[in-house]
């Protein structure tokens, strides 16, 4: 088992006053050091950031959550407190929710970058559930009568913080497994920062037995920050409206590529994110703030499936695809599978940076698959449209 598993809304952790704040962050640090806001306003005056008023309001929330972390570091909190241990309450973690495009990803990584503590996760929620499957599987192979416990125990002993990219809930097995599964986290005293496009209310809407899901929902609203992060911009949609996003020959499209990776980023190194579908692993070798970039051989070249691409364009908001070669009888398999990926691409309206050997039209030209990559340039070239992708109003 992986041990990683590896508006506001209600009451907020409050210090009586500005002075008892200022003296904790003093007794943190030892000696005063840039806060959130103050590192967020020297990259908006570097060009790094674009500085945005609704993103601005979050950060001393978050600011708060990453002082108590690491004035806590090393103190047992929750269930771990021991039986004579004055109890140490952690602060409300942190729901933030809005359009997509806001900020709210990028917001969060500047948080945990900048949270100095070791104990903390921050994983996008899709990987993680596929994660918590495949840990719940092993589990019960134990014959455990619960198969959660250990898992959400193991959790536990390895976090003090763990942050979630883009909670969405679209089963009601997933549904019943999180609620548990936060109540856990909860009462042990990991405090949970997430983001999500919709409001708690908004999660699992409609689905079957909805009923059982409520519960839940009153538990990220009562346990939980719920905060709104109010801008009128979608940042990401804004960068690539107009932008070029089909390049070729592939070799003289490295520079710009990077370009816009730094500029969809906030130059940020990125890092693996690893998928569990069907129980192995796909990999895509960089992600961050919901993009991921790929070469054409690491996701064509290996004997991935449907499923996996699937779960990929279910995983990132923009797919950065690099070196995609002339295609032909010669690599029908990698050919076949490039196929399948701009399929789940295309139905999950993932944005799509490609660069290739030539125009779509003349990427697959003659040899056995031609004619049936006639659609697959179709769909290439619509995907290059300014409004392609955007969420309808």
């Amino acid at each position: 088992m992986r041990t990683n598993l590896a508006g506001c809304c209600g009451a907020v952790h409050v210090y009586q006053t500005a002075e008892a704040f200022a003296a904790l962050q003093s007794t943190v640090y030892g000696r005063m050091r840039m806060t959130l806001t103050e590192i967020y306003d020297a990259q908006t005056a570097d060009g790094t950031l674009r500085a945005d008023a609704g993103q601005h309001a979050i950060l001393p929330i978050l600011e708060e959550l990453r002082v108590w972390l690491e004035a806590s570091a090393t103190r047992k909190v929750g269930l771990f407190a021991g039986l004579f241990a004055k109890p140490v309450q952690p602060p409300k973690g942190l729901y933030l929710w809005g359009g997509v495009g806001r900020g709210k990803s990028m917001l969060m990584d500047l948080f945990f970058q900048h949270t100095e503590i070791t104990q903390k996760r921050r994983v996008h929620f899709h990987a993680f559930m596929q994660e918590l499957h495949h840990a719940l599987h092993e589990a019960r192979k134990t014959g455990v009568d619960d198969a959660l416990a250990p898992v959400a125990d193991a959790l536990t002993r390895d976090v003090r913080l763990l942050a979630f990219d883009e909670m969405q809930i679209t089963d009601i097995t997933d549904a019943m497994i999180v609620g548990r599964l936060f109540d856990k986290l909860l009462a042990a005293g990991v405090v949970i920062v997430t983001t999500s496009n919709r409001p708690p209310e908004g999660l699992y809407k409609n689905g079957l037995n909805r009923a059982l899901f409520l519960p839940f929902i009153d538990v990220l609203n009562d346990r939980l920050r719920v905060v709104e992060i109010e801008s009128a911009e979608d940042y990401r949609q804004h960068r690539l409206t107009g932008a070029q996003t089909y390049f070729h020959p592939a070799g003289s499209a490295r520079a710009a590529i990077s370009a816009i990776w730094a500029d969809l980023t906030g130059n940020a190194a990125g890092a693996p994110l690893r998928l569990t579908v069907n129980n192995r692993e796909t990999e895509l070798p960089r992600f961050a703030s919901g993009i991921g970039r790929a070469s054409f051989w690491d996701l064509c070249a290996k004997p991935l499936g449907p499923a996996d691409f699937l779960a990929i364009a279910a995983a990132v908001r923009v797919l950065i695809l690099e070196d995609v070669p002339q295609l032909s009888a010669s690599n029908y398999n990698e050919a076949k599978r490039f196929v399948t990926l701009i399929d789940a691409l295309y139905e999950a309206k993932t944005r799509l940076i490609i660069s290739a050997a030539d125009e779509p039209e003349r990427l697959y030209s003659e040899g056995t698959g031609s004619f049936e990559f006639e659609r697959t340039a179709s769909r290439l070239r619509e995907m290059q449209s300014a409004d392609w992708g955007k969420p309808e109003a």
